[in-house]
């Protein structure tokens, strides 16, 4: 199972995810989204695997989210998915996924999910044994 990694190269959360996958022998798979912007259905694909649909990749700190005066309550899904195909500024950073998981931004105890599960067990159970110490 390979993870999708969308960066963009002046983000420092990115850089960590990269360092992260790669420390920990986590095929994936990286794409610039800045330089190879998404297209409506990979943003479709990406909002079927939020929880809280747009509110959860869309960044409202952004520059272009301000300028386009963009309201999230108001404006259409379809014109919302070309929005962020047009401007892949409007989106947080990085979004890392696979088929079953999402995550936006960068987090060191979140992003064990993309762990093997076998590998976490494994973690869990060097810290039990060093708590019964």
């Amino acid at each position: 199972m390979t993870v999708q990694l969308y960066t963009s190269s002046s983000n420092a959360s990115s850089r960590k995810a990269r360092a992260w996958f790669t420390d920990h022998k986590i095929p994936f798979t990286e794409r610039n989204i800045i330089a190879q912007p998404l297209t409506q259905d990979e943003v479709k694909r990406l909002l079927r695997l939020t929880e809280n649909g747009s509110e959860d990749i869309v960044s409202t700190r952004a520059k272009i989210f301000k300028k386009l005066n963009v309201d999230l309550d108001e404006i259409s899904t379809s014109k919302l998915i070309e929005l962020i195909s047009q401007h892949p500024d409007l989106l947080k950073r990085p979004i890392m996924f696979d088929e079953k998981r999402l995550q936006v931004g960068y987090n060191d105890e979140e992003i064990r999910r993309f762990l093997p599960r076998e590998t976490r067990k494994m973690e869990m159970l060097k810290v039990r044994s060093r708590l019964a110490i």
